[in-house]
C-alpha cells in the first residue's frame, strides 16, 4: 500500500514538473509561418512587375507559375500528414484523461488557434489589401496574378491547414469537443474556408465584368461574409476558458486529496 502511495505521489510529482503547453513547438511554428509570409512579400517585391504584368511571357511561367505550383503541391500535401496524423494518433480513452493533461492540451489548442489567427490575419488583411491595390494598378489578363498566387493560392490554404487542424486536434483530445459541437469553432474554421471555393465564383465575375477593384460590388459579398466569420474566434476563446476553469476546479480538488493521502 505505502509503495503504491509514494508511486503515486512521485508519478503526481513529475507530472508537475511538465510544462503546461509545447511552447517550443509553437514558437517554431509561429517563426515558420513568419518566414514564410516574409518570403513570399520579398518574392513579390522582386518579381511583380519585373516579370508579373503579361502571363503570356516565359519570365511569368518560370517565376510566378513555379510558385504556384509549389503551393498548390505543397500545402495540400501538409493537409494530408498533418490532419492524417492528428487523427490517428487521437486519444481513445478521453474517459481516462486526468486533469491535468487535460488543462496541457487546452493550452496546446489555443495556441494552435493563435497560429491559425496569425495566418488569418495575413491573408485577409495585408495580403487581401495589398490584391485590390494591384488590380487597381495592373489590368489582370490571367486569373493567376502575382497578389492571387500568393493570396488564393499560399496564404488562404495555409491558414485552412492550421483551422481544420485546431478543430481535429480539440475533437480528438478534448473530451468536451469530443462529445459535442461547438458552434463558435464550426463558425470560424468553415467560414473562412469557403472563401476558397468561393473563388471561383470571383474569377468567373472579373472574368465577365470590369470591376477594377471595387469591392463593395455584390462579387465580393461572399469575401466580407465568410471573412468576417472568423470573429466567433471571440465566442470559442469564452467556451475554452470557461471550459478550462472547470478543469482547474477538478485539479485542485485532486491536489487537496493527495496531500491529505499523503499525510
Amino acid at each position: 500500500m505505502s509503495i503504491t502511495m509514494t508511486h503515486n505521489a512521485k508519478s503526481a510529482a513529475e507530472d508537475r514538473t511538465q510544462p503546461l503547453a509545447n511552447f517550443k513547438l509553437a514558437a517554431g511554428v509561429t517563426l515558420a509561418v513568419l518566414a514564410l509570409m516574409v518570403f513570399w512579400r520579398i518574392f513579390q517585391q522582386v518579381y511583380a512587375w519585373s516579370a508579373g504584368l503579361d502571363s503570356t511571357e516565359p519570365a511569368f511561367d518560370v517565376a510566378w507559375m513555379t510558385l504556384l505550383k509549389v503551393e498548390l503541391s505543397v500545402i495540400p500535401l501538409l493537409w494530408v500528414v498533418t490532419w492524417a496524423y492528428l487523427w490517428f494518433t487521437r486519444d481513445r480513452n478521453l474517459g481516462a484523461l486526468k486533469p491535468r493533461e487535460e488543462l496541457r492540451r487546452y493550452f496546446n489548442l489555443v495556441l494552435f488557434i493563435f497560429i491559425y489567427a496569425l495566418c488569418v490575419w495575413f491573408a485577409t488583411s495585408f495580403f487581401a489589401e495589398q490584391d485590390a491595390s494591384w488590380h487597381q494598378v495592373v489590368v489582370r489578363d490571367t486569373s493567376f496574378t502575382p497578389s492571387h498566387i500568393v493570396l488564393f493560392y499560399g496564404t488562404m490554404p495555409l491558414y485552412v491547414l492550421f483551422g481544420v487542424g485546431s478543430f481535429l486536434y480539440a475533437m480528438t483530445r478534448l473530451p468536451k469537443f469530443a462529445t459535442q459541437i461547438s458552434i463558435p469553432f464550426v463558425l470560424a474554421v468553415v467560414g473562412p474556408f469557403l472563401i476558397l471555393p468561393n473563388l471561383g465564383y470571383n474569377e468567373w465575375g472579373h472574368a465577365f465584368f470590369l470591376m477594377e477593384e471595387v469591392f463593395s460590388y455584390p462579387l465580393h459579398w461572399g469575401f466580407v461574409v465568410m471573412g468576417w466569420s472568423v470573429l466567433a474566434l471571440g465566442g470559442l476563446l469564452i467556451q475554452i476558458a470557461m471550459h478550462m476553469l472547470e478543469v482547474i476546479g477538478r485539479l485542485s480538488q485532486e491536489d487537496e486529496v493527495s496531500v491529505a493521502t499523503q499525510r
